[in-house]
């Protein structure tokens, strides 16, 4: 057995064999976190660029997004980005996927949440929104609550719901700032009045929507659907 001063003289070449071991594995370790977190970094970037050029270029934006993937698969934004173009393009089991995903890596992602709830209603799969609006809410820090309880509250009225959907799209009227046009969530709940059989508070909401949408659609919805009230 070698004393302390023989051990602690040795040089590095000089190191016994299980020592050299150990010193290769924590090399190893120690490369294999930093080549993580440089591919994190550098996922990051291409994310930033998929974001920086989604208006103009969708194509060139979906490249981005796919590469930030591939350097880091946990990239929630980026599964999200990927979602949100194939959306846009009507592959909606490939967007329904990448929200899943996000979603698989933060429960509490409450944005990928709300937009697998669009994707899902526009298969009219209105159960399976219902939910995932609802997992949305559940998170306290969602930054715009009031678009998922105005989807809740189209989800709500597909189904025949309409005292649930009421609560729903009044609390999406009272948000402030909105998220969503106001004369929308205001002529949606002007709907759900008016089949409740509360044909004052429909006329009051409707003509508020023929005043804040002067000449545009939704005017016209709340001016046909004022026409229709007794």
């Amino acid at each position: 057995m070698p004393d302390r001063e023989q051990i602690c003289g040795r040089g590095l070449g000089q190191v016994p064999q299980y020592g050299r071991s150990l010193l290769v594995a924590v090399s190893l370790f120690v490369s294999a976190c930093a080549a993580t977190e440089e591919s994190i970094q550098k996922s990051q970037g291409h994310y930033q660029e998929g974001i920086a050029t989604l208006s103009g270029d969708r194509q060139k934006a979906f490249v981005s997004f796919q590469k930030a993937v591939q350097l880091n698969p946990k990239n929630k934004e980026a599964h999200y980005g990927l979602g949100h173009v194939y959306a846009l393009q009507g592959k909606l089991a490939l967007a329904e996927e990448e929200f899943r995903t996000a979603i698989q890596i933060d429960d509490a992602y409450s944005e990928a949440h709300t937009y697998l709830g669009q994707v899902l209603a526009s298969q009219e799969k209105w159960d399976e929104a219902i939910r995932s609006y609802r997992a949305a809410l559940a998170n306290p820090l969602y930054a715009t609550p009031d678009l998922a309880r105005f989807h809740l509250g189209r989800a709500l009225i597909q189904r025949g719901d309409f005292q649930e959907a009421m609560e729903s799209l009044e609390d999406a009227v009272a948000a402030n700032p909105a998220s969503v046009p106001p004369a929308l969530t205001h002529l949606e709940l002007g709907r759900v009045y008016s089949k409740l059989g509360y044909s004052v508070k429909a006329r009051e909401i409707l003509s508020k929507v023929k005043v804040m949408d002067k000449g545009g659609e939704y005017a016209a919805a709340a001016t046909e659907l004022l026409a229709r009230l007794k």
